[in-house]
């Protein structure tokens, strides 16, 4: 018998989307419905759990022997091979948009800042799970130094790399960026982030799907609305394949 779950049905929901994305996607009507679904199932999320509610950590036994990287594997771009070439020494992450006191982060500030620790589950969207260890600064200990605006509702996520032509980004709502668990990491199983991984640093978000944790992390846009960024649907695959937006598990 086959333990139905939430985390199960978001999973098999997504590849759902995935395989007739082309046909649904054709349609307004379609479109409209995804949205609305997509809305409903973020609201019902927010209701029965607690915001705070922490996803599960494994022990050092649990972590898997193997972390595959999915996604883009190096951004190769001139300017990021020129950061790797330093082991990112000039990498600045900028925290922007909607703050009284816009920053410019190094890695040496972020592994300054209070750490947190953490062994997850990473869950994709195509299917695969891993158990990993991940460390970094909590992402709202930044943007309590930045100092969110009172219309900030999002925070927007400018990534290095790019795939078919489109810049790679993603975007959290403050519920989830306050989240303890949530973090930009800058190390990988006891050792500095692999380029595969994201390097020099990737959002951990732990209690959404894998696609939300975006990697290559050059600036933080804190801002009132989507509209307007990409297609406005808050992500690259959300613009592209209508991922949903809301990929909590």
């Amino acid at each position: 018998m086959t333990l139905i779950t939430r985390r199960n049905l978001i999973v098999a929901g997504a590849g759902g989307l995935l395989a007739g994305c082309d046909r649904v996607g054709s349609s307004e009507t379609g479109r409209d419905i995804l949205f609305k679904a997509e809305a409903v199932h973020r609201s019902l999320q927010r209701v029965i759990t607690n915001r705070n509610a922490l996803a599960r950590e494994f022990s050092p036994e649990d972590m898997s022997p193997r972390f595959r990287s999915n996604g883009t594997r190096n951004p190769g771009t001139p300017a990021y091979q020129a950061l790797a070439a330093n082991r990112f020494a000039d990498w600045r992450l900028r925290v922007d948009g909607l703050v009284a006191r816009p920053l410019s982060l190094s890695l040496a500030d972020l592994r300054a800042m209070p750490q947190r620790a953490q062994i997850t589950r990473h869950d994709c969207v195509e299917g695969w799970s891993a158990i990993g260890k991940w460390q970094g600064p909590k992402l709202s200990g930044i943007l309590d130094a930045a100092g969110l605006r009172d219309t900030a509702r999002y925070l927007v996520f400018h990534c290095a790399d790019s795939l078919r032509g489109g810049t790679y980004y993603e975007s959290i709502d403050l519920i989830d960026a306050f989240h303890p668990q949530t973090i930009l990491a800058w190390a990988m199983n006891d050792a500095v982030l692999p380029i595969a991984h994201g390097a020099p640093v990737r959002l951990r978000v732990e209690r959404q799907l894998g696609y939300k944790h975006a990697k290559y992390v050059m600036r933080i846009e804190a801002v009132a609305s989507l509209d307007g960024i990409g297609r406005g649907k808050g992500g690259y695959w959300e613009d592209v394949a209508d991922y949903e937006w809301y990929a909590g598990i």
